[in-house]
């Protein structure tokens, strides 16, 4: 027992030398980084600069002095040049003045809406010239501050030695005007329109020099110079300087990759050992921090490195490096040790099931599951009304969260119970469509769908009733319109008759009169089979039928008119015979109308299909042809009494014949029905199979 003891003891002190190195690392880590951020103004790159001509610091030393002489020969030019607003955005100068015109339409008086927006905007310039002038005064202004200012910044510097000019303005620091003065230096930069001359010659391969030659791109003209020198005292200085930053920088770096290396090592140790006691150890022991709860911890871990990062931050860095250590140990020492923490609950499995939110989420399912699952509504009320003080007591801490909790579920059974009160009572006003919608489970949601249940059998009724008259409806109009259309004609041809006394006239209204009459008859005809068909009242003989030989046969009797519509008609059988049972008259009208509707529609010169498939109990006999009109309906549209595939209703037909085949392949006790594909019409007929028992 004592040896056992000794060795945990010993694993213990292990974890905590090396929790220890890790805190003394990581702090070394961030004190290298505020090292290296003070060094030369945080160029960690010095430390891979072989030369000091290779190097960001040599650039930097005259990239700002380029940049304001620049800006002074390219943009400014001179003070005079300033004063006469040569130097003035136009286009900022022409937004001011778009919303002072802005301003003026709206608010003068003086702006005329009669006139153009071109004489309007004269006028407005004469108006508010004194405007426009203060505007142009003030960017006057602007840039004249900001010309004596990159004027102050070059007069300021001495060394390197500078000279510019375009030709007429020069700025410069020294009496040298000549470049071949500048180049007797040992570093010197020479821009003469888009030439250049760099020395030394290493300084062409610094990757930082574009931050010069950019802005000489820029200045672009041919009678701009510029030349730079550097003294050797200036270089010698500057050269030292890097130097030192080099070693310095350097020394950080390697630092940093040493404390770097220490601190991930350490931290992986700790993630692996931490709550065991060897790597082999499957038995995983838990801290008294564990207690603490995941979501608490890491609100913990984001506070620490809130206060610690403002704390650095109240330092001033990197001006006081030396207290990064003293801050940072204590402030490490807490965050990894909640770090940790996680880590032992993620390798026991329990980092979500640990969370403060979790255990009340989980509190809350099983109490409300318990509730739900103990019986009928009145013991579930007994055990809500005794089962929610005690929660409130265990849970006083989270009064607020628990009472809304409670208010939520009661609100939301309050509103079930509205829910299904409203429903009845506008199922019993009449809305009978009206659906009682309850989420989740229990007895107001079984309610619900009872009462749903009957509602729909009673909608269904209503439906059907509601559609059988809206039929009957559509058939009367439609009636009236179709028959009203020849009879209309009869009637004015009649007229015309009585009065007509040339007899080429009165043989032409004859024959519209004959015309009409026959489109009349047809109208009378198809109606009279409709309402025969569908009231089922026609002598049905079934028989034997041979539907390869009937439809060969009727396709033979209406071959002139296939030729006619130059259409292609496709017969595809299985066998040479195939047996329906059916009352042959019967199943021919049906097949003829289905053709009469393919002739009436069809794209002329297409291929009409027709395909017998034998399904064993029953047959099937689908019509297929392209339409030369849009099929801008739905197939039950079309099948009801009076409707066609053109809506314009310019063809003859009458509209029933769909109608008229469905009933009389209803009434033969097969089925009817049509499908519509884009362009493709199809017709089916399913019919019983002939046994031959």
């Amino acid at each position: 027992m004592d040896i056992r003891l000794k060795k945990y003891s010993h694993s213990m002190a292990t974890k905590l030398i090396v929790f220890m190195i890790m805190l003394a690392c990581f702090s070394g880590v961030m004190q290298s980084i505020a090292h290296l951020v003070s060094v030369n103004d945080g160029d960690v790159g010095i430390v891979f600069e072989d030369n000091y001509f290779f190097s960001e610091s040599y650039v930097r030393e005259s990239e700002s002095l380029i940049s304001d002489l620049t800006r002074l020969l390219g943009e400014y030019k001179n003070e005079a040049n300033v004063l006469k607003g040569e130097t003035i955005d136009k286009d900022e100068l022409r937004m001011e003045e778009q919303n002072l015109f802005s301003d003026y339409q709206y608010e003068s008086k003086s702006y005329n809406p009669n006139l153009s927006e071109t004489e309007n905007y004269e006028k407005f310039k004469v108006d508010y010239a004194d405007k426009i002038a203060q505007i142009k005064d003030q960017m006057i202004k602007r840039d004249l501050k900001e010309y004596h200012y990159l004027l102050n910044n070059i007069k300021e510097v001495k060394d390197p030695l500078y000279y510019v000019s375009d030709g007429v303005n020069v700025y410069t620091n020294s009496t040298m005007k000549e470049k071949e003065q500048f180049k007797a230096y040992p570093s010197y930069m020479v821009f003469e329109g888009y030439k250049r001359e760099i020395y030394p010659k290493e300084v062409e391969e610094n990757k930082q020099l574009n931050w010069i030659t950019m802005q000489m791109d820029e200045l672009g003209s041919e009678n701009h110079a510029i030349y730079v020198a550097f003294s050797k005292e200036f270089l010698d200085s500057k050269i030292s300087e890097w130097k030192e930053n080099k070693v310095n920088a350097t020394k950080g770096f390697y630092r940093l990759l040493g404390f770097s290396a220490g601190f991930i090592l350490s931290l992986f140790y700790l993630a692996l050992v931490s709550g065991r006691k060897s790597f082999k150890d499957e038995e995983l022991r838990l801290h008294a921090v564990d207690k603490l709860y995941i979501d608490l911890n890491i609100l913990l871990c984001i506070g620490l490195i809130t206060f610690w990062v403002i704390l650095l931050d109240l330092l001033e860095l990197p001006h006081n490096i030396k207290w990064v250590i003293p801050i940072t140990i204590p402030f490490s020492a807490a965050f990894f040790a909640l770090i940790l923490s996680m880590v032992r609950h993620f390798k026991n499995r329990t980092f979500f099931k640990h969370s403060l939110i979790y255990q009340i989420i989980k509190g809350l399912i099983q109490f409300v599951r318990n509730v739900y699952d103990s019986g009928n509504v009145g013991v579930k009320t007994v055990m809500i009304v005794i089962g929610y003080p005690l929660l409130i007591a265990l849970t006083f801490f989270m009064f607020p969260i628990t009472i809304g909790i409670a208010a939520w579920f009661a609100l939301k059974k309050v509103k079930a119970f509205k829910a299904i009160k409203d429903g009845v009572e506008r199922i019993k006003n009449g809305d009978i469509h009206h659906s009682i919608e309850i989420d989740g489970k229990g007895e107001f949601v079984s309610l619900a769908a009872n009462i749903n249940s009957i509602t729909d059998g009673l909608k269904n009724a209503v439906d059907n009733e509601l559609k059988s008259e809206r039929l009957k409806t559509e058939l009367i109009t439609n009636v009236s319109h179709d028959i009203r259309t020849p009879l209309t004609s009869i009637i004015t041809y009649v007229d015309l008759l009585k009065k007509e006394k040339d007899l080429s006239k009165i043989a032409e209204y004859t024959e519209v009169l004959d015309q009409k009459s026959k489109r009349l008859k047809l109208l009378t005809d198809d109606l009279f089979e409709a309402a025969k068909a569908s009231s089922g009242n026609i002598p049905v003989q079934l028989e034997k039928i041979d539907i390869v030989s009937l439809i060969t046969q009727g396709l033979g009797e209406v071959s002139e008119k296939i030729e006619e519509l130059d259409l292609e008609f496709r017969f595809n059988h299985s066998n040479d015979k195939v047996y329906v049972t059916a009352d042959g008259k019967l199943l021919w009208r049906s097949i003829e109308n289905v053709l009469s509707n393919i002739f009436k529609y069809a794209l002329k010169g297409s291929r009409v299909y027709i395909n017998i498939e034998d399904l064993g109990n029953e047959i099937l006999l689908t019509f297929k042809n392209i339409s030369a009109y849009e099929l801008n309906i739905s197939a039950d549209e079309l099948m009801e009494r009076f409707k066609r595939g053109d809506e314009s209703r310019s063809s003859q037909g009458s509209g029933l014949g769909l109608s008229i085949a469905k009933s009389l392949i209803d009434i033969q006790k097969g089925t009817f029905m049509i499908q519509i594909d884009g362009d493709l019409f199809k017709s089916i007929i399913s019919m019983p199979k002939h046994s031959s028992e």
